[in-house]
């Protein structure tokens, strides 16, 4: 038997992942086909890569793993502050049948052995708003003191959140509804509204959620001042553009108080680099050929003769034909707009075999996600001016200092000498580790509940010096910036100096055009298109002055009131930028349309020859943007684990009985 050749296109968190299980995977025994599957000694692994992440030193780049994940370190020294330009966070599992949590995410890092770097990424629990040139805190937003919005039966005197609870209440309430993620997969093709309407609703009792727009349910139901109040409000204004309402529901479950997430104190790209060593060691040690090839991307396509065919065009030269190939099976790592232009290349032209990408009914599932673009912008500073211990605080600054004992925390009291049983009790207690205090008191009385003893005034004061914790927020604005999040002094190295870093600005859909215009400035004009600016590949940008002036106005707004200078805010030491529209991503994430049945498109575009009558091409589609868990690394991990599972026989990595990797379809 001739040896095999394995194709992934992308080298982001699904293609990486891929080729991990590809290597690490047990087949199934009961699946006949499953162990000639497998790759063998004498096989061919290939990973195609169009940028070139900085995997190690073998391997540098020209920025950090992670495709849109991208850890951005200050002077770009890994043992300095970070912040992260791309996707920042997951949510914690703790191995429970029953428990939340991305599960895939947390067992990689777990078998990566990072997870002695997780730690909580703190939410604040009283963040700060500036809203139509008003400055307020969460616990000021009170009858007596509603924000600005004429929203209907006085929905300014609460959260803006509670725009998303109102909606849900039409067919999901804290007692009713789904529960489980396959419950939820049931709701996203069946759920209906199931409250009676007045008959001036547009929307009425019966309809079918996956069939209406988000924002035209939200503005029936909220009027004209609700939605704008809960748009502003929330930070993420992809949250409420027209997308599948069944869906919505479930997603926005996530950004409401109460969700604990992780990062790593590595930089979440670090997650990437483990797996490509991973991968590396495990080829090495199968006897599998594995052959990484970055600056180059998959042109085009097709299968012909019952072999899949694709050719490849270089970084120079990405729209030209540089080679062509022949694979066993093939990879399409990559989002929406990538896949297209792969289909491009084939789509006007007349050839042979099976163009599985250009078929209609493929299409007509590829348009299924809606393309969501995101802008990040990323400061340093000398101090932390902007929080509330701040030697010179500012009038309105973030309410992110809390306390909360973490491994971290327990390693760093035991060599200071903090009593053992007491570090013993502490880190027994499920009801106290990894659980944030806003207030001294309340953080004092519970560890002396947990110990059963009075603390000494040393060991208070260790403690609290030791467990508090000036991070996350975020801050919501309705000016451009969006959102404000502060990473603070996070570096691995706490000897060096201090630095402290926030996200200056963190916003998607429309907002980023503001920001793409100051990318050049008034006397600039711009050289090559949009359509070949590859700004994500290569890494963060430097942002021009006048960037930097109009980040610190808007900052300057929100942390010292609408009259302030932007010279309320320092000069920072540092100021890069991640556009998230540019190609080849041309979204920070995706979000599912309306009038799709999404179960389906998830079984389906993963292997899109389904979708073609009489074709069977081992053509593969993962990612987030056709997964379960949309923005989210989870999503390419479990698309690229329900492919190796249903279509390769490998046994899952974890099981799936209470979680199903993507959507079975006709869910009860």
């Amino acid at each position: 038997m001739s040896n095999k050749t394995y194709s992934i296109f992308g080298a982001g968190a699904a293609g990486l992942y891929t080729a991990w299980r590809l290597l690490n995977g047990t087949p199934n025994d009961s699946d006949t086909t499953a162990k000639g599957k497998q790759l063998v000694s004498g096989d061919i692994l290939e990973l195609y890569d169009w940028g070139q992440y900085d995997f190690n030193k073998d391997n540098p780049g020209t920025r950090e793993a992670g495709a849109r994940v991208c850890t951005w370190h200050y002077q770009n020294d890994k043992s300095k502050s970070y912040l992260e330009v791309g996707g920042m966070r997951y949510s914690d599992w703790d191995f429970s049948a029953q428990g939340g949590g991305h599960r895939l995410v947390t067992t990689v890092i777990r078998d990566l052995d990072l997870d002695q770097y997780a730690v909580p990424f703190n939410e604040s629990t009283n963040p700060l708003f500036y809203l139509r040139t008003k400055n307020m805190y969460l616990d000021q937003i009170t009858s007596s003191n509603p924000a600005p919005y004429n929203v209907d039966h006085y929905g300014a005197t609460d959260s803006p959140d509670t725009g998303f609870n109102t909606i849900e209440n039409l067919a999901v309430t804290a007692t009713s509804g789904p529960s489980t993620r396959a419950e939820w997969c049931a709701f996203y093709e069946n759920g209906r509204i199931n409250v009676d309407l007045p008959e001036s609703s547009i929307f009425q009792k019966g309809d079918l959620l996956k069939d209406i727009g988000y924002w035209n349910l939200m503005f029936d139901q909220l009027g004209a001042e609700g939605y704008a109040y809960t748009s502003a409000g929330n930070g993420y204004t992809s949250n409420v553009i027209n997308w599948n309402s069944a869906v919505a529901f479930d997603a926005n479950n996530e950004f409401t108080p109460g969700t604990e997430y992780k990062t790593l104190t590595t930089g979440y790209s670090s997650m990437f680099n483990a797996l490509f060593d991973d991968i590396v060691k495990l080829a090495n040690e199968k006897g599998v050929i594995f052959n990484y090839y970055p600056n180059t991307r998959l042109h085009s396509i097709l299968q012909i003769d019952g072999q899949i065919r694709y050719s490849f065009a270089t970084r120079e030269n990405p729209n030209k034909k540089a080679g062509t190939k022949i694979t066993q099976a093939a990879w399409l790592a990559m989002p929406r707009y990538a896949i297209d232009l792969v289909a491009q290349a084939t789509r006007y032209e007349d050839h042979d075999g099976v163009d599985v990408l250009n078929d209609q009914k493929v299409q007509l599932y590829l348009e299924s996600a809606i393309m969501q673009p995101s802008y990040k912008v990323g400061m340093f500073f000398k101090e932390p001016w902007w929080a509330n211990n701040s030697d010179n605080p500012p009038p309105y600054p973030a309410q992110i200092n809390s306390y909360e004992i973490t491994k971290g925390v327990i390693e760093s009291l035991s060599m200071q000498g903090f009593p053992g049983a007491y570090i013993t009790a502490i880190a027994m207690d499920n009801d106290l580790m990894e659980v944030p205090y806003a207030d001294t008191t309340a953080f004092i009385a519970a560890v002396e509940h947990c110990i059963q003893n009075r603390l000494t005034i040393p060991e208070e004061e260790m403690l609290l010096k030791t467990a508090e914790r000036n991070t996350i927020g975020p801050s919501v604005t309705d000016t451009p910036i969006r959102q404000v999040v502060y990473f603070g002094n996070n570096a691995l190295d706490q000897s060096g100096d201090k630095i402290y870093g926030l996200l200056a600005a963190y916003d998607d859909e429309m907002f980023t055009d503001f920001w793409q215009e100051l990318e050049i400035g008034p006397d600039g004009t711009r050289e090559i298109p949009i359509s070949e600016n590859y700004q994500t590949l290569i890494g963060p940008r430097e942002a021009p002055p006048i960037m930097v002036k109009m980040l610190r106005a808007q900052l300057a707004a929100v942390h010292f009131g609408p009259q302030a200078d932007y010279t309320a805010v320092p000069e920072p030491l540092e100021t890069r930028y991640m556009d998230w529209s540019l190609p080849p991503f041309n979204a920070g994430y995706h979000a599912y349309a309306a009038h799709y049945n999404i179960c389906d498109v998830q079984q389906k575009i993963r292997k899109p020859s389904q979708l073609i009558p009489g074709a069977d091409a081992n053509i593969f589609i993962v990612g987030e943007a056709y997964s379960n868990d949309q923005a989210w690394v989870e999503g390419a991990y479990c698309t690229a684990e329900s492919v190796l599972n249903d279509f390769f026989g490998i046994l899952p990595l974890i099981d799936p009985a209470n979680y199903p990797f993507i959507c079975p379809c006709g869910s009860k």
